[in-house]
């Protein structure tokens, strides 16, 4: 039996063809359901205990020897008759190139950035990790001071004078103590606080504040640099001020723009009022600008602050603040920008 195979192992090897045809033809014969291969295997059975290796082997053998002839031929012929004589439809529309999509997180921040950098603001970033000097003592928050007890903080457990920063002053005090004024900058970046999580908190979240330090700098340069930036961004010129307190500003104050009430969705934000808070600012207190090798009386300016998610929900009309850190595809590729 085996010298059956062998015979046809050499009529497999001396075949050639002319046209893709007889290589068809050629294949079905050997490689076929009904095909010389085929009735080998089904002779198996018949052949002796001690002869079923080296017959399955050779079986084997012949069939790697007729594929390999089968595509060898095919490719030749196809190579000579100068490729494949497959129909192309060149009318036919390609396929699509999938849009990318940025954050809306990132959309926000961008234009906040683009915004600012028109009035001649830069961009300072610093260390997620902090020391205590920079998040707190820096910023007029001594050990024990209660303003500390505002903002829950996750603490490094090896060393309690390393946390995780609870907002981008940080950024401003190391900006300071580089450099000298007139300074204008705005500090983007990611904070921590120990909140519980729901639709309109999380423990994680993202801050862009800014800072102007220069000589003779007052508070309606600052009303008036909120006023251009809530006409650029929201598109709306009308402005209020409350005080407020914060311990690294005074005086300081809330920021409030005049939403309205158009639709019921206005109603809804703005809790029947029209107006909607955006951010916190204030004059910089002269005992930051002193820890911070800055000479208070010469000296003077104002620093603002804001949170990213908070803007990026109410422009985009997003219910829910945990959709902007879970990753759901569905969710973000409803944000198709290259801005």
């Amino acid at each position: 039996m085996t010298n059956y195979i062998k015979k046809l192992v050499k009529e497999v090897d001396d075949f050639s063809a002319e046209n893709l045809s007889a290589v068809e033809d050629f294949r079905v014969r050997f490689l076929g359901k009904k095909g010389v291969i085929n009735g080998l295997f089904e002779k198996f059975k018949a052949v002796p205990d001690d002869e079923k290796k080296s017959y399955g082997e050779a079986i084997n053998g012949l069939k790697k020897v007729a594929q390999d002839k089968v595509n060898t031929l095919k490719s030749s012929l196809r190579r000579s008759q100068g490729g494949s004589k497959e129909y192309i439809d060149h009318t036919r529309p390609g396929d699509p190139f999938l849009i990318g999509g940025r954050h809306p997180v990132s959309l926000v921040k961008n234009r906040i950035i683009d915004i600012f950098s028109r009035i001649g603001f830069n961009v300072s970033e610093g260390p997620e990790i902090e020391d205590d000097w920079h998040n707190f003592t820096a910023l007029n928050l001594p050990e024990h001071h209660p303003a500390r007890d505002m903002q829950d903080t996750f603490f490094v457990q090896t060393d309690p004078d390393i946390l995780l920063r609870t907002h981008t002053s940080s950024v401003q005090v190391r900006y300071m103590e580089n450099n000298t004024p007139p300074i204008r900058t705005i500090s983007p970046g990611r904070v921590y606080r120990n909140e519980a999580i729901s639709a309109r908190s999380h423990c994680f979240f993202h801050q862009i504040e800014g800072l102007y330090i220069d000589k003779e700098v007052s508070f309606s340069d600052l009303k008036q640099t909120l006023q251009f930036f809530t006409e650029s961004l929201f598109g709306k010129s009308k402005i209020r001020l409350r005080p407020s307190y914060f311990p690294f500003t005074e005086p300081s104050a809330e920021v409030d723009v005049y939403w309205g009430l158009e639709t019921e969705t206005d109603y809804k934000m703005t809790k029947g009022t029209g107006w909607l808070e955006i951010m916190g600012c204030g004059m910089v207190d002269p005992n930051v600008l002193t820890n911070c090798g800055i000479d208070a009386k010469k000296y003077s300016g104002f620093a603002f602050g804001m949170g990213i998610d908070r803007i990026a929900l109410l422009l985009h009309q997003i219910n829910d603040i945990r959709l902007l850190s879970e990753n759901n595809l569905r969710f973000l590729e409803q944000f198709k920008s290259t801005f």
